[in-house]
């Protein structure tokens, strides 16, 4: 069974970059481009993994990992941030919401296939 990565990112070139390296490593990829539709989705799909961006529309990244964490069916996905924002307060933010790791953009779709599938125990 393929692993399920859900990219809730609202730059639909980062989402597309990161959808055809994740789906191009074998993971089965679904994309919400608001946190409200990230959270829905998270529950319809259950994915293994959420790349996350902090700077969304209506609410966002660091409020979306805190409601991923407080909910029981969803507190054990691995979350990892992706976001421009590169400040030691930003990281340390995401960090305290509930995110497992933190990666500044533009990352190499190569570096982020294979960190998430190190989280996802696939490391080749």
């Amino acid at each position: 069974m393929k692993k399920k990565i859900l990219i809730i990112e609202d730059s639909p070139t980062d989402a597309a970059i990161m959808k055809d390296a994740f789906e191009a490593g074998g993971l089965e990829t679904f994309v919400a481009i608001t946190g409200e539709e990230g959270v829905l989705l998270a529950h319809e799909k259950k994915p293994d993994l959420i790349i996350l961006d902090l700077i969304l529309p209506n609410i966002n990244g660091y409020d979306v990992c805190r409601l991923i964490r407080q909910d029981p069916e969803l507190s054990r996905i691995i979350i990892v941030v992706v976001s421009t924002k590169n400040q030691i307060e930003d990281i340390t933010e995401a960090i305290h919401a509930g995110a497992n790791d933190y990666v500044i953009k533009p990352p190499r779709p190569e570096f982020l296939v294979n960190k998430v599938k190190l989280y996802l125990g696939m490391a080749e």
